[in-house]
């Protein structure tokens, strides 16, 4: 039991933490996680149990995230404009009146491919990209909305290749995880396969077992191909690793994520935040009131990020992240200052966000609220 005993660091006032996490861990021996949160330029919390604190393992779309401050940034410079269409920068692109702002908002229906998309397929964001130009959507695009659980990195990536002629994994790299040395990767290089730690199905059986593979939620998971996608399998593949699907296949730790929310809204190690006030006020403002065609989840996104702050009542509104099928949340609250980011190695029952999110983020919250910056 000794490994599963929260070890690291917790700065003074956010004591709360530690024992928030060490009731998660303990509740399900052998888990593997990882705890880092920020407070505007500080590192307040990292914890882990179970793993190393620079352990890399399968993040999922935690994965999205990373895409979307890219696109952000892009958003930022002026290299793209969010109410455009996207068949001004990606002409083969069939849905001509679909803007940017729309595609990222989870709008353009294009959840999937007739008869789903082999592994193979799905390791590499620009095969998945040219199978969707002309695929007919699944619903009316614009006019509802749901999530592109598979595919959305790879329009959106499709988009920025066209704009700028550059992957959206190399600017990632460039202008985002190089300089600030981060832990969390769009396609991890051989050299740090040595730190993978592979990733472990649930104990218990899956919710998803008995979901209709036809319907939006079966295909937007590709459970309608003849190979039904297996997760665990999927982020265990070195070539999905090495490709970085920037949608499924993100790979990295608590440390890398947190660090990286904490400079989307902070300054850190010397430099300005990423994000301007105008770009995350545009950024955090919510896209999808209603309910979600795919998963049924209420007033879900924002601009390609997950509307955290809807989710958990400690947060502000405007607090803007991803989760990762794995049951990892990450996340920055620029009314608190926090970035804050739980991974794990145990897949949930069901999947998404893992319930003790509730607990740690509350934990972190209420500290960072009766803590001053130093």
């Amino acid at each position: 039991m000794a490994d599963y005993i929260a070890a690291g660091y917790v700065a003074a006032g956010f004591g709360a933490v530690r024992t928030a996490f060490f009731g998660a861990v303990a509740a399900e021996p052998g888990l593997g996680a990882q705890l880092v949160a920020y407070h505007h330029d500080r590192m307040v919390v990292d914890l882990t149990a179970g793993m190393d604190h620079d352990d890399l393992t399968g993040l999922y779309s935690s994965a999205k995230g990373a895409a979307h401050l890219v696109v952000a940034l892009l958003v930022q410079d002026g290299v793209l404009e969010l109410d455009r269409p996207v068949v001004a920068y990606w002409p083969e692109f069939a849905l001509d009146s679909l803007t940017l702002r729309e595609l990222l908002s989870h709008r353009s229906g294009l959840i999937g491919v007739d008869g789903g998309l082999s592994s193979e397929e799905l390791a590499d964001d620009q095969v998945i990209a040219a199978r969707l130009a002309n695929q007919k959507p699944f619903w009316t695009p614009g006019e509802g909305y749901g999530y592109h659980a598979f595919v959305i990195g790879a329009l959106t990536g499709e988009v920025v290749r066209r704009a700028t002629g550059r992957s959206l994994r190399e600017i990632y790299d460039d202008r985002v995880r190089r300089p600030y040395g981060l832990d969390f990767y769009l396609g991890l290089p051989e050299s740090e396969e040595a730190r993978y730690r592979p990733v472990q199905p649930s104990q218990a059986p899956s919710t998803g077992a008995g979901i209709d593979p036809h319907s939006l939620l079966g295909i937007a998971f590709n459970l309608h191909a003849d190979s039904p996608t297996d997760l665990v399998e999927f982020a265990n593949t070195r070539r999905v690793r090495a490709l970085g699907p920037v949608s499924s296949g993100g790979v990295g730790n608590a440390r890398g994520l947190a660090k990286m929310y904490a400079a989307a809204i902070g300054r850190l190690d010397g430099r300005p935040p990423l994000l301007t006030p105008a770009t995350v006020a545009e950024f955090t403002t919510l896209q999808t009131p209603g309910t979600d065609l795919v998963t049924g989840e209420s007033d879900h996104f924002l601009l390609g990020f997950e509307a955290t702050g809807l989710r958990y009542p400690t947060l502000g509104p405007r607090a803007f992240g991803h989760s990762g099928a794995i049951g990892a949340q990450s996340f920055a609250d620029p009314d608190s200052g926090l970035a804050y980011s739980y991974t794990r190695r145990r897949f949930t029952a069901a999947g998404g966000a893992a319930p003790e999110n509730d607990s740690l983020i509350a934990a972190v919250a209420r500290s960072a609220a009766g803590s001053r910056p130093s």
